[in-house]
């Protein structure tokens, strides 16, 4: 899917520019998907679990821009990787076509600036626009910066996944599986 680009204002008053990524944006993404992995335990993988190479980056784009819906938002600040959020199918059957996955991360150091929350706010209009009538998340439940996040966006907890990540440490994380309605 084909998005933007939109310039918005953070909290800081810094100019933001939304947009879709292009495969350009390949070497910046797999920095990003390392270096942010690296600053959170939050996020599925560890740093060294992420192994796309450029090109594999390159295709993956390209097969999100050739679909009609599903999108990876990119916000920048001038040329500046910020973050991303993904508007992702949850299967291809016509029984699922009303669902669809969020995620997103943020590089920390732009974590509390309100970008997270317009991102969201995006990628949700465009999955109504897109046809989907309902979102969904899973969020660590340990996480309550994001957890606030989404309940201020309407998301609401329907259940538990106990020990659902293990950290190299050998601890565990429960995670929860959020909704909103489109």
């Amino acid at each position: 899917m084909k998005f933007g680009p939109l310039e918005v204002k953070d909290k800081t008053g810094r100019t933001i520019t939304l947009r879709n990524a292009d495969i350009s944006d390949a070497p910046a993404l797999i920095h990003y998907m390392k270096a942010t992995t690296a600053e959170t335990p939050y996020l599925v993988r560890e740093p060294d679990e992420f192994n796309m190479t450029v090109e594999q980056e390159e295709r993956f784009i390209e097969s999100l821009l050739d679909s009609e819906r599903e999108l990876m938002l990119i916000a920048t600040t001038g040329t500046e990787h910020i973050g991303n959020c993904s508007l992702m199918s949850i299967g291809n059957y016509r029984r699922y076509s009303h669902r669809c996955e969020v995620a997103i991360a943020l590089y920390q150091k732009y974590c509390g600036c309100g970008i997270g929350k317009i991102m969201l706010e995006t990628i949700l209009t465009t999955a109504k626009a897109a046809g989907y009538e309902q979102a969904e998340l899973e969020v660590v439940k340990d996480n309550a910066n994001a957890l606030g996040l989404y309940e201020n966006l309407g998301f609401k907890a329907y259940g538990a996944f106990p020990d659902n990540m293990k950290y190299s440490d050998g601890s565990y994380a429960d995670a929860l599986w959020m909704m909103r309605k489109l």
